[in-house]
């Protein structure tokens, strides 16, 4: 990507080198035996207690013990991360002007390991993610690792097109996508639910290309290799090529984020036409 010069989000939280805690008014042996008990059998300890107490835990994020945090070139990242998080701040709020709203920009945490999130606690295993509820993506930098060693697709236009992807989110979140996907994924069928987050997450990478074919037509960003890095990235992480790489086999009705050939699909339509209105994945009829 042709980047240099370009402004940084102020939007990014650093949660790195804090651990999430779980503070709990009045604590004790019952309280240690649940967080035991909890860990033992692989339930969340915050889920238990917010049962015990009637109510929701209070979350803090406790810094982890000096020198447990070694310096890592992540920090050259996280100036990716913010760069291209501003990028997309600009490019949303030109759009939304041009449909006469008001684009509010979403907040991105960077975590290590595991962190507090209003969707509730959320580990690195779950990959990138945005919650509603507080309008941030989450994301542990890690990822960027393993999306170039286990998935073969390394460049920072893959990078990129995962931040792409998750700000997509809270551009469905803002049109209220997102609620009435939720209001008829509640009335659905398993099977139905599924189907309703397959066109949730592909209308996400569709809008991720919008983002990127408006971005480059006014600031130019993209080099030669750029667009094949982003189609590789949305390849490597379809449904059908995951579950081979899991368990062998493929199990299309399970199928909540596309397959590989749906999610290149979308994100080039977005990213050759750059209008919005061809991201309509729920009118499709062949995804």
């Amino acid at each position: 990507m042709r980047l240099g010069g370009e402004r940084e989000s102020e939007n990014v939280e650093d949660r790195r080198g804090f651990s999430p805690g779980i503070g709990i008014a009045g604590g004790g042996i019952g309280t240690v035996a649940i967080i035991v008990l909890g860990l033992l059998f692989g339930v969340d300890p915050s889920s238990l207690l917010q049962i015990l107490d009637g109510g929701g835990p209070v979350e803090q994020q406790q810094p982890v013990p000096a020198g447990s945090r070694a310096p890592s070139p992540a920090d050259a990242t996280k100036r990716f991360v913010s760069v291209i998080l501003a990028e997309t701040e600009d490019t949303w709020s030109d759009v939304f002007r041009r449909l006469g709203r008001s684009y509010r920009d979403p907040k991105l945490v960077l975590f290590s390991g595991a962190t507090q999130s209003a969707c509730g606690f959320a580990r690195s295993a779950v990959g990138p993610f945005y919650c509603p509820g507080d309008e941030r993506v989450y994301l542990d930098l890690a990822f960027f690792r393993e999306l170039q060693t286990r998935f073969g697709a390394p460049g920072d236009f893959a990078q990129a097109y995962v931040i792409a992807h998750e700000v997509g989110h809270h551009v469905q979140h803002l049109l209220g996508i997102m609620d009435q996907a939720d209001a008829q994924r509640s009335r659905s069928t398993a099977a139905g639910a599924n189907g309703l987050s397959v066109r949730i997450e592909l209308q996400a990478d569709c809008f991720a290309g919008v983002w990127a074919n408006q971005t480059n037509a006014a600031r130019h960003i993209l080099e030669a290799g750029d667009v094949e890095q982003g189609l590789k990235a949305a390849s490597a992480v379809g449904d059908d090529r995951l579950q081979v790489q899991a368990q062998g086999y493929v199990v299309p009705e399970s199928f909540t984020h596309g397959s590989s050939a749906q999610r290149v699909r979308w994100f080039k339509r977005g990213l050759d036409s750059g209008d919005i209105k061809r991201c309509d994945t729920f009118a499709a009829t062949q995804l």
